[in-house]
């Protein structure tokens, strides 16, 4: 199933040609046409233009400085998301020069950035475009990053000045290996994946299920179906967001789809906060009563002293109908997760790498309430102020999430954002808990004084 998600990703997360430096790879490649950039008549050089253009053979070893061009425009988003990797390798390489040239107002700067593009055999055609030496890149993405680093690193023959440790590499075998602690994505990926951990739907369904096989009584038993069921809603819920993220890219060019799903988030966030102060009134992200008869008889099934291959078997067909009856109360974090992505402007290679991370995390929840019931035999279902309370804190969460995207994604693409973001939201929902739970208990008190007062009224 695994090898199922990797090649569904390769055959629809392919990236599509953009105008304005979308296009991620090397100008052999193809790129989008700017319309910016068209042909020029003759204008007069800068001095920049004057100096040397390291060709073939300039590689490790060479008594030259290297020099990155890195060519530019203002109205560039990507250009934008470019600038602090380009800031990181100034401070990591000190030997390496980097020249910044802007061509879309600096007349000079466009000439060159279109001689320099033709002498290399083809044309100015995007930006941002990278050139080292004889070698072009268009576009901006990590795996692009990854590229023109390592070809600094060949060019100077040594590693960066600091060199991290501890890093989180993840292998993918044929797709390359990903280096999860440096994907800027990292931390809000395991934030937002912990807390959609916590789904009311999904853990209301695990606990109906683990309810049902505990009479089984068989420890090996309990854990080969609640693993199967779990990998499997794991796996639609992965190809689901892979839809996303191909639909995404596809629509990038789009100006108002961030904010089209900044508004879903918001309306998602808003009726789970609505779920928590009046449960099942009005519009509700729950699963619908008229399949949860359905949902108790295919756990009673599980039940039955059947071979285990044949409940495996059926498990698959349950957890599958299960996974998509609760998408739409599940499809929330996803979608908002796989725009912050999509903005990030992450590439293939590392978009898997972060799907991983998104979806282990998120089992992780379930399979510590699975190994739980293994190791006791018992099981507690979710209960309705549970779920309540759980909803407030997912709602709180996605309207903060909403608020990012509308604003500025690459908050979350840092550390200290990712945190001050979901840590304000959580601070938030214990707020509005403690709130309740005073109010709850001043009515309590109010009704068991008014009690009092009758039953004193009536012994007079």
């Amino acid at each position: 199933m695994i090898r199922l998600l990797m090649w569904l990703l390769i055959l629809f997360a392919s990236p599509l040609p953009l105008s304005g430096g979308d296009v991620p790879g090397t100008q052999e490649e193809g790129g989008g046409k700017d319309a910016s950039l068209r042909p020029l008549e003759q204008v007069a050089m800068s001095q920049a233009d004057q100096e040397p253009i390291r060709g073939e053979g300039l590689g490790a070893g060479t008594e030259l400085p290297p020099v990155l061009w890195y060519f530019w425009r203002g109205d560039c988003p990507v250009c934008q998301r470019a600038e602090p990797w380009l800031e990181e390798m100034e401070t990591a390489y000190s030997a390496l020069e980097i020249r910044r040239v802007e061509v879309l107002r600096d007349l000079a700067g466009r000439a060159l950035f279109e001689r320099m593009m033709n002498d290399r055999g083809t044309r100015a055609s995007a930006v941002p475009t990278f050139i080292l030496g004889d070698r072009v890149w268009v576009g901006f993405t990590s795996p692009l990053a990854e590229e023109m680093e390592a070809a600094v690193q060949e060019w100077l023959g040594e590693p960066p000045a600091e060199v991290s440790t501890g890093r989180a590499i993840l292998d993918l075998g044929p797709l390359g290996r990903v280096d999860v602690g440096r994907q800027p994505m990292s931390m809000a990926t395991i934030l937002i994946a912990f807390v959609d951990g916590f789904n009311p739907c999904s853990l209301w369904v695990l606990t109906v299920l683990l309810a049902m096989i505990l009479g089984t009584r068989s420890r090996a038993r309990i854990a080969a179906v609640g693993l199967t069921f779990l990998l499997v809603t794991a796996t639609i819920y992965g190809v689901f967001i892979v839809g996303l993220f191909a639909a995404l890219e596809v629509a990038a060019q789009l100006g108002w789809i961030r904010v089209a799903v900044a508004l879903l988030a918001l309306v998602f966030g808003l009726i789970n906060v609505k779920d928590f102060l009046a449960f099942k009134r009005g519009p509700s992200l729950t699963i619908p009563d008229r399949f949860k008869p359905g949902i108790y008889r295919g756990g009673r099934t599980l039940r039955a002293d059947r071979p285990l291959p044949l409940t495996l078997a059926m498990t698959v067909g349950i957890a599958g109908g299960v996974a998509l009856i609760e998408l739409p109360c599940t499809a929330g974090f996803p979608v908002i997760w796989t725009t912050l992505v999509s903005e990030a402007a992450v590439g293939q290679t590392a978009f898997i790498g972060l799907l991983f991370l998104y979806l282990g995390v998120y089992l992780s929840v379930e399979i510590a309430i699975l190994a739980v019931a293994i190791i006791t035999l018992r099981a507690t279902r979710l209960q309705e102020g549970h779920g309540r309370k759980l909803k407030l804190v997912g709602g709180m969460v996605m309207i903060a999430l909403a608020g990012v995207l509308l604003v500025d994604p690459a908050i979350m693409e840092s550390l200290m954002g990712s945190l001050v973001v979901v840590a304000g939201a959580l601070a938030l929902s214990i707020l509005v808990l403690l709130v309740e739970a005073l109010r709850s208990r001043t009515k309590g008190a109010e009704g068991e004084a008014e009690g009092d007062g009758r039953r004193t009224g009536g012994a007079a």
